[in-house]
């Protein structure tokens, strides 16, 4: 097989490593992981938005947690196929299925996460916050949302990694993106379809699970001075020092 992964005889024999698959169909490769990543980010980005507004109302009324987490779970419980399946006679055969259906999925991750990250934030920042006149607005995207963060990129990195596996069962419906070769590699048994295409959706997750750790790096500016130790008592400096300085500039 290695004698032959860089020539054309690597696609008469079925090799499943082919550098002549790779440069011959280098624009379906292409097309195909652009949709990939395009249905894994609208469906993630919209998971979010959604899951927000869900954990405050399950934060806000403590009665509403139960259904709010019972409900996102049970959705999380149904079988792919049988999602595309209700959500097609409502959206038809269109990418529209496979991202309802995934935004849908990601809800149990990204509510919970979410929840948890603003259940976490000590009392005693609050507290401070309030007692410089921060609004529950201001007091939830300057002070909670940013001590959240942590627990907030730990499900977005859940999410995103799930996102591009549960992207291919998309192949059902034609919007699976690099699913849509695993799935047409597997009917003819074409071994570098399935092998690259393969490759490419477990690189596609791990590049995104790279790329969320760095942001996370970026945006919690009190984990950097060292360690485990201490993060939580630098984090409550940290918004006690973010409210003082807003109070100033106020």
């Amino acid at each position: 097989m290695s004698g032959r992964a860089g020539g054309a005889n690597c696609l008469e024999a079925n090799d499943w490593v082919c550098g002549e698959y790779l440069r011959t169909r280098s624009q379906e490769l292409t097309d195909a992981t652009v949709q990939h990543i395009g249905i894994t980010a609208v469906s993630v980005a919209l998971g979010l938005l959604l899951a927000f507004p869900l954990a405050l109302v399950a934060r806000r009324w403590r009665g509403a947690a139960g259904p709010v987490l019972g409900l996102t779970t049970v959705l999380y419980t149904i079988p792919s196929l049988a999602m595309f399946a209700l959500l097609t006679p409502v959206f038809g055969v269109s990418a529209a299925v496979v991202v309802t259906g995934l935004v849908l999925y990601s809800l149990t991750i990204l509510v919970r996460n979410l929840l948890a990250g603003l259940q976490a934030v000590p009392a005693g920042v609050r507290e401070a916050a309030r007692g410089m006149g921060y609004g529950p607005v201001r007091l939830l995207f300057g002070v909670e949302l940013p001590l959240a963060i942590p627990a907030l990129v730990a499900g977005l990195r859940i999410a995103t990694v799930s996102t591009v596996a549960m992207t291919t069962v998309g192949s059902v419906v034609g919007y699976g993106g690099l699913g849509n070769l695993i799935a047409s590699g597997m009917a003819g048994f074409f071994k570098a379809e399935v092998l690259t295409a393969s490759v490419l959706c477990v690189l596609l997750a791990l590049v995104a699970d790279v790329l969320l750790m760095a942001l996370q790096w970026l945006l919690t500016p009190w984990t950097r001075a060292g360690g485990r130790a201490g993060v939580r008592s630098r984090a409550v400096a940290w918004a006690r020092g973010r409210t003082r300085a807003v109070k100033a500039v106020g």
